[in-house]
């Protein structure tokens, strides 16, 4: 579990110049720039459930024998120097890509995810947060060291949690600025288990350049992401980026070697869920040439709609598309279906 042998055009570091801390925002100079079709190799920390202030973290990290290196040095760096909004995220970025303009569509691909070293993760929970906001009475942090080697996080003397690393937090600047908590269509904090190396995220363009954040890495979660936080961890990605021009994409969507996924998002879990629905209606409708009654039905019949997070405010649904139902249908029939038109 490494991205130790992956090449890329460029290599984006995580340090006070090149993040931010909190939001999202149309109006952060790039800390790097590129052109469509290149690869970006890029740094994240993860300091969720890190006490404040520095004076505190670093006893904290000295309280569970972890080095001041690496990951650990930036995150005291970053909270030295870097102002923090609203959000809990730190962010790396954003990564400004030529030509890209409101109407297009951002592709992501993700080449590669792995935790840096010194390898650990920290689940953080706290009253009155989470799926069951009265089960706590006093906040709860539980740090895991991780066998890269073995590929497992140790829960306890008993449980290993398999890593399965991925980015909870992708996405475009919106608009204006926003808190990192929230996703919303440009992306963000989706918190999708399923955007693992191999998978593709399609971000509608807000601003030009696009601007991409990324952070928020997660060593394990499970969908739904119930008691606040997944294993957060400090990550290092490889990402391949493309653009797609003037389409109509209202929505993220994503896609894997076996699925193609509908997401739905709104503060409402029904809201959400019809969103994902109406979102692989049209997904079903463009790729297998099908009547909107008969993509409907299949949605009901093929396709896995599943809670993605609850605990960001603005919470996630998303339906996993079978791709293999639709191989006989010509639009279908390339390696990459691509965004809708």
């Amino acid at each position: 579990m490494t991205t130790g042998d992956m090449t890329a055009d460029h290599v984006l570091r995580c340090g006070p110049g090149t993040v931010v801390w909190g939001f999202l925002g149309p109006d952060v100079p790039p800390a790097l720039r590129i052109r469509p079709g290149d690869t970006v190799r890029i740094d994240t920390v993860n300091a969720v459930g890190v006490p404040l202030p520095p004076d505190e973290a670093l006893a904290f990290f000295g309280h569970h024998g972890l080095p001041l290196e690496g990951p650990v040095a930036e995150i005291l760096e970053i909270m030295r120097t870097v102002p923090k909004d609203v959000g809990p995220h730190i962010l790396t970025g954003p990564v400004q890509v030529e030509g890209a303009e409101p109407g297009d569509v951002l592709a992501v691909e993700i080449l590669a995810v792995a935790p840096r070293e010194p390898a650990y993760g920290v689940n953080f929970a706290r009253p009155g947060a989470g799926a069951l906001p009265e089960l706590l009475k006093e906040p709860r942090l539980k740090l895991m060291r991780h066998d890269l080697a073995g590929g497992v996080a140790r829960f306890d003397e008993r449980i290993a949690i398999p890593l399965a690393p991925f980015m909870g937090t992708m996405g475009v600047a919106p608009t204006r600025k926003v808190s990192s908590i929230p996703p919303g269509p440009f992306g963000g904090n989706l918190d999708l288990k399923d955007l693992r190396p191999g998978a593709v995220l399609y971000l509608p363009v807000q601003v030009a350049g696009a601007d991409f954040f990324v952070g928020d890495g997660h060593a394990a979660q499970g969908h739904g992401e119930v008691n606040l936080t997944g294993l957060e961890t400090s990550m290092t990605g490889v990402f391949r980026f493309a653009l797609h021009k003037a389409r109509s994409l209202r929505w993220p969507m994503a896609e894997t070697g076996e699925h193609y996924i509908a997401m739905g998002l709104d503060e409402d879990l029904d809201a959400a869920a019809e969103l994902a629905v109406s979102q692989a209606v049209a997904v079903l409708r463009h790729f297998g040439e099908l009547s909107e009654a008969d993509a409907y039905a299949l949605s009901s019949l093929a396709v896995d709609f599943e809670i993605t997070q609850m605990v960001d405010g603005v919470k996630g649904v998303h339906g996993r598309i079978p791709k293999r139902l639709l191989a006989a249908c010509p639009r279908a029939a390339g390696r990459r279906w691509g965004p809708l038109p």
